[in-house]
Order: structure tokens, then sequence, then C-alpha cells
């Protein structure tokens, strides 16, 4: 067992959400190499923390745009295991009808895209909508360190900063795009280009939530007052594959991410909540996966 962080007491209802994502993400990769789901999946594994830690932020009003590996933000948002696990399994009751699968989602209040970078400007229309119209509603955009490569995304930078838009921009940034480590992939820092937009940016490199909320909810905060927006990088890691079974990492690599990841921390830290949410989590999630996979395939029967 790890040695026990600093880590500030989280309510049942936020630790019991890492879990139950966690939970969930297990859950998906056991189906696909059952052969139960089809397509594709990205799982947000040891990224858990941080939609949870952002959601508690965020005001329904707010709009919140995700990439591939976006199961966590969708569930941070909306504790909708079963209408996720049906859209990936292409069941009834999903919240997509099935059109989506795992990667593009859409409710309201949230939309998920498979393609990097891909809604970042959109995030930033939203945002520049939210700022003409008045609200006191934020735009909140995920983006892997992988998407920091792609064009669009500056393009966006560029137009949040001389618009003001109320846009917030969370990067979880693992360390590895895809099986190509940062070093390999991204000159520079994610910081020193927001710095050339004259973006604020801000850095999280622990797992303590009750601590992320408390630095970031006056950054958050001014946003919403002044409309000038702001990158949150999260350093963080990813345990599971890129990919369902598509993991290049070498042993010796993926025991040293598994030291950094919250769960054992926090289970070091609160044996006794996260044994007993943890317990519920994989009960709740197991009763979903057998509800949901007992639901007729959309469309089955239909002429």
């Amino acid at each position: 067992m790890p040695e026990s962080l600093p880590l500030c007491p989280l309510a049942d209802s936020e630790l019991g959400a890492m879990l139950s994502i966690r939970r969930f993400e297990r859950a998906v990769l056991d189906l696909f190499g059952r052969g139960l789901i089809r397509g594709t999946t990205h799982t947000c594994l040891g990224q858990e923390y941080i939609p949870v830690a952002v959601e508690s932020l965020l005001c329904r009003d707010d709009e919140v745009f995700s990439n591939h590996r976006g199961h966590g933000h969708y569930l941070a948002r909306y504790d909708d295991p079963a209408g996720l696990l049906a859209e990936l399994a292409g069941r009834e009751g999903a919240v997509c009808a099935g059109a989506g699968g795992s990667q593009h989602i859409r409710r309201a209040g949230f939309m998920s895209t498979g393609i990097q970078g891909q809604l970042v400007p959109v995030a930033v229309g939203a945002a520049f909508d939210m700022r003409r119209t008045g609200t006191a509603s934020l735009s909140v955009v995920y983006a892997g360190d992988g998407s920091w490569g792609e064009g669009v995304v500056y393009e966006a930078l560029n137009l949040a900063a001389l618009w003001r838009v109320p846009m917030v921009v969370v990067v979880e940034h693992n360390g590895i795009a895809q099986s190509t480590p940062t070093p390999a992939q991204m000159a520079g820092t994610i910081a020193d280009r927001c710095a050339a937009f004259g973006i604020r940016h801000a850095k999280v490199t622990g797992i303590d939530v009750g601590g992320i909320r408390t630095t970031l909810a006056p950054l958050v905060a001014e946003v919403r007052q002044d409309g000038s927006p702001l990158v949150v990088e999260f350093e963080t890691v990813r345990l599971g594959p890129h990919s369902k079974g598509d993991d290049t990492r070498t042993s010796a690599e993926l025991d040293a991410i598994a030291g950094r990841d919250w769960y054992p921390h926090y289970r070091a830290a609160f044996p006794e909540q996260v044994d007993r949410l943890d317990a519920a989590a994989t009960a709740g999630i197991r009763a979903v996966v057998e509800d949901v996979l007992a639901r007729p395939l959309i469309g089955a029967g239909r002429g």
C-alpha cells in the first residue's frame, strides 16, 4: 500500500463518482474482450478524478465539449452509466439511439467527438454566443496533449483571446499521444503556447480533488466574470491502453504509472470510505451491465 498523500476528505457523492467511472471503464474493457461491444473505445482509467473535480465548478447551463476519451466526462456530468453503456452496446435506451457509439455523444449541455481538436473551435463559438447574449455560462472543452499538434486548436485559441470568450480548456496531459510519448510529439510547453496568445494557464500536478477545487474555483469564477479564456493543464496518467488492447508501453513504464494512480492513494488515506463506496460502485455497474445486455438490440425485430 502506498504512503498516504495529504488528501482532502471528499463527500461520498464525489468519491463515489470517481469509483463508479473506474468500474464502468473496467467493465467496458471486459465487454470488448468478450466481444459484447463492437467498434472502438478509449477509457479514462487513471484520469477519473479530473472530470469529477471540474464538474464541481460547473453549472447546469454550462456547455461541456468532450473528446474521444470522454466516458468520464459524460458520467461526471450525468451519472447515466446505463444510457452510455447502451450506446456502446447498441441496446435500447442508448443516449443517442446507438448512432454515436463510444466517441460521439450528444445530450443537452454535452457533446463529444473522436476527431482530435475538433470541438475546440466549436467551444469558442459557443462561448462567443454566451458573451454576446450576456449569460453567465461557460464553455468547457477537454483536449488531450496530443491535440496540441493540431492547427485548428491554435486558430481557436487566437479567436478566443481576440474575442475574450468565457471558455475553459481542460488539458488532460497524460504524457502519451496514442503510442507516442510527449517529448517525441510536442515541442515546447502548453504553458508557453498559451502565453503566445495572452491566455491564462494553470497547471495541476496533484490528485487531491478538494485542493484542485480550491485552486481552480477563483480562476473559473474570473472566467465567468470577465470573459477571458483559461487553459487548465492536468498532469495525469493513462493507466489503460489507447484503445482496447493496443498498449505499447513496457511493464516497467506501466508500473511507474500505476504508482501515480489516484485510487491507491485515496484508499490509503480513506480506507473505510473507499472500500464501502467501491463495493457499491462495483455492484452498481455490474447491475447496469446485466440490465443493458438483457435489452433488445436497437432495431431488432423491425422490418
